[in-house]
């Protein structure tokens, strides 16, 4: 099972690879997109939805309300702390 740091970093991570910074965002709900149940332990996806958040109050993600839903993306000027989350995740 992950710890909820590795799941920050993992979320971290794919909106790095999908270049979500800034104004290009996706929908909040894509976030549990990817990860396998068995991985999560026992609160699933419901788990990847409280990281997301913590990440939004932690200032790395940035949130835009819609009238169709939530959508975010990383925040640009947290840049140095979030490749220095990703690097040292993958790193061990």
């Amino acid at each position: 099972m992950q710890t909820d740091a590795e799941i920050k970093d993992l979320i971290l991570h794919k909106l790095f690879m999908r270049r979500c910074w800034g104004a290009k965002h996706t929908s909040f709900e894509n976030l549990d997109r990817g990860f396998k149940p068995q991985e999560l332990g026992k609160k699933g996806y419901k788990r990847i939805m409280d990281m997301g958040k913590d990440l939004i109050r932690e200032n790395l993600l940035l949130s835009k309300p819609t009238y169709y839903g939530l959508e975010v993306s990383l925040n640009p000027k947290q840049k140095d702390i979030i490749l220095n989350k990703i690097k040292r995740f993958f790193e061990t």
